[in-house]
């Protein structure tokens, strides 16, 4: 739905345009009852969306669409209005599964680093190093999911994997290397 109300969100605040102001509003309500259920389980915010959120949904597509009709194709609303409409089963997608999001923000902030670092990477030497590239990219991302720092987990890992039992690798893993550490801490 982000990406839905962005064009037309520029469209209200640089040009004014009276219907992706309206647009926006309407998106805007959408955002608002969906802000009180982030973070609930999934069952229930399905409960809520199908109780509050479709009907917001389902006045926009209507309004979306009476409004389109009586713009030339040409018109930058309309526009935005044809991209929304076009793919609406994936913009409505949300209100029939709980446990997805009605904005992607987090998972392309997560991503962000990747993408603006893609050209230093475009030269990791082979297919081999790209291989090695994206196992560290994963090993860096897996530790900050967890929320431990990556340099202090890679560096004492490094460290330590050379003298560590295969048998005990796990204990190496983000999500259980902090206990470890908090454990020999507390000895």
């Amino acid at each position: 739905m982000v990406h839905g109300r962005r064009k037309l969100f520029e469209l209200a605040e640089l040009q004014r345009a009276p219907l992706a102001i309206e647009a926006v509003r309407r998106i805007d309500a959408i955002f608002d009852a969906e802000r009180a259920i982030n973070g609930s389980p999934a069952e229930a915010r399905l409960a809520v969306r199908r109780q509050h959120v479709a009907p917001l949904v389902a006045g926009l597509e209507t309004w979306m669409r009476e409004s389109r009709g009586k713009l030339s194709r040409h018109n930058p609303v309309a526009k935005a209005m044809d991209y929304m409409l076009t793919r609406w089963e994936a913009f409505t997608r949300f209100i029939e599964d709980g446990r997805i999001c009605l904005s992607n923000n987090a998972a392309e902030r997560a991503l962000r680093g990747i993408a603006l670092g893609r050209k230093s990477w475009l030269f990791a030497g082979s297919d081999r190093g790209g291989d090695r590239a994206a196992a560290m990219i994963s090993l860096i991302y897996t530790a900050k999911l967890n929320g431990v720092d990556p340099r202090a987990w890679l560096a004492d890992v490094l460290a330590r994997i050379a003298d560590h039992p295969a048998s005990r690798l796990d204990e190496l893993l983000p999500w259980n290397w902090t206990q470890a550490r908090e454990r020999k801490a507390a000895a």
